[in-house]
């Protein structure tokens, strides 16, 4: 099929409120057309409503992790190797890999695809929160499934002729982050492209979830808040449709 067409997909959905209402104003006012849902969340159950509102493609997200100080999730199965000692999750993929036995990974995938599943969500996809760190897991919840992965590593996975991350730029960047949409855009040759990206609203509620000074602290709300504003851009709605780009969604199996 000739011509370009264009998979956008939002991570993260449940894990706040913000991200919440960020996923549905990048969907209804934006170019939005897939999300990636973490069904340990506190605010998983509302994400799914919204999903289900908008009649989203959704993906499930796998997590083993959760990377705030104050936001903090457990995991849906019982396995002891998948939590700290506050029963909350690793907070980095490195720390999950060392510490998750594979076989309690994949229950934990298990029970958050039933979750999914149970929320009335119809799963397209797989990808990762993060990153990979229990590796067995994620082709045996895709071959389970029926599906395949988003990304590279993981066999089956879905194939792209480019992908562009929303989300990767420095602080300094994110007032040109639009700008470079807009460039990457509008030098697309025929085929299917991916993006990824992170959007939110700008809230307090995104403000308290860790530390100031914490290492992650623009992942909070600055980048999640760029991404919301490249995706609703004008610029970036008129170079789709000056190119006659066909936004599109992955589909299953």
């Amino acid at each position: 099929m000739a011509g370009v067409r264009l998979v956008v997909q939002a991570d993260d959905l449940g894990m706040c409120r913000a991200v919440n209402e960020g996923v549905e104003v990048a969907t209804t006012d934006g170019i939005l057309t897939q999300v990636s849902v973490m069904a340990p969340t506190p605010w998983f159950a509302e994400g799914a409503a919204v999903a289900r509102r908008l009649g989203l493609a959704t993906g499930l997200h796998c997590t083993f992790t959760c990377e705030w100080d104050f936001l903090r999730w457990a995991p849906l199965s019982a396995g002891p190797t998948l939590r700290l000692d506050d029963g909350t999750q690793p907070r980095r993929v490195e720390d999950a890999a060392a510490q998750i036995d594979p076989a309690e990974g994949l229950a934990e995938l298990q029970m958050q695809a039933r979750r999914a599943q149970a929320c009335g969500l119809e799963l397209a996809y797989v990808d990762p929160h993060m990153g990979l760190s229990v590796t067995s897991a994620y082709p045996a919840i895709c071959d389970e499934l029926g599906l395949r992965f988003i990304y590279k590593g993981v066999e089956p996975f879905h194939r792209f002729d480019s992908m562009h991350v929303l989300s990767l730029s420095s602080v300094d960047d994110l007032s040109q982050r639009t700008g470079r949409f807009v460039d990457w855009l509008d030098q697309l040759d025929d085929g299917r492209h991916f993006v990824l990206s992170h959007p939110a609203v700008a809230s307090p509620e995104l403000r308290a979830i860790c530390e100031p000074d914490a290492p992650n602290v623009d992942w909070a709300e600055r980048f999640r808040a760029a991404d919301l504003e490249a995706l609703t851009s004008p610029e970036v709605r008129a170079v789709i449709e000056r190119r006659g780009i066909e936004l599109v969604r992955v589909s299953a199996g």
